[in-house]
């Protein structure tokens, strides 16, 4: 267990903290670059979630445009969020765990997973019997996974993806 008290971990964490907050810079500038590629109007939020960088672009006015950048159930925003991750690589040559959202699509989809992994939890006791759900994304699983612990209970993932899904356990 590391001593958050000690200097040595003092300077550890602001260490992580530059880092991260290095990151957001890089994926900020990225995206800028990117907005204005594609002639789209949008402001960079850049923030520091628990262990990872997290950048939003945000619309000024409606998110019509910003649409594009989301796609079809988020598939143009996992691209673009790789894309990101990579560019944050080139320049610091490691590897980034930096999420992205565009228009709020991430935040909105995280509190329905969340409501769906507390939801399926309560099933789950009441039934005494594991409730498997449809195949998610990585980012999917995690936040499920992290409602089901909050709930009491036990999750796993299974199978390969893109089939991979959640199996929560009594």
């Amino acid at each position: 267990m590391t001593d958050t008290t000690s200097p040595a971990a003092a300077t550890e964490d602001t260490d992580v903290l530059t880092r991260l907050e290095q990151e957001g810079d890089i994926a900020a500038d990225y995206l800028e670059g990117l907005l204005d590629i594609a002639d789209l109007d949008g402001d960079i939020d850049m923030d520091v979630e628990g262990d990872r960088a997290a950048v939003s672009i945000v619309a000024d006015g409606p998110s019509r445009d910003l649409q594009k950048l989301v796609g079809r159930d988020g598939e143009v925003l996992e691209a673009l969020q790789e894309l990101t991750r990579l560019a944050v690589h080139r320049e610091t040559g490691e590897r980034s765990r930096l999420m992205l959202d565009i228009a709020g699509h991430r935040a909105r989809k995280r509190e329905k997973l969340t409501a769906l992994g507390a939801q399926t939890a309560q099933e789950v006791k009441a039934s005494g019997e594991p409730v498997k759900l449809k195949p998610m994304t990585p980012f999917e699983r995690k936040v499920v996974h992290d409602a089901v612990a909050a709930a009491g209970l036990r999750s796993e993932s299974e199978g390969e993806e893109p089939q991979r899904c959640v199996v929560v356990l009594p």
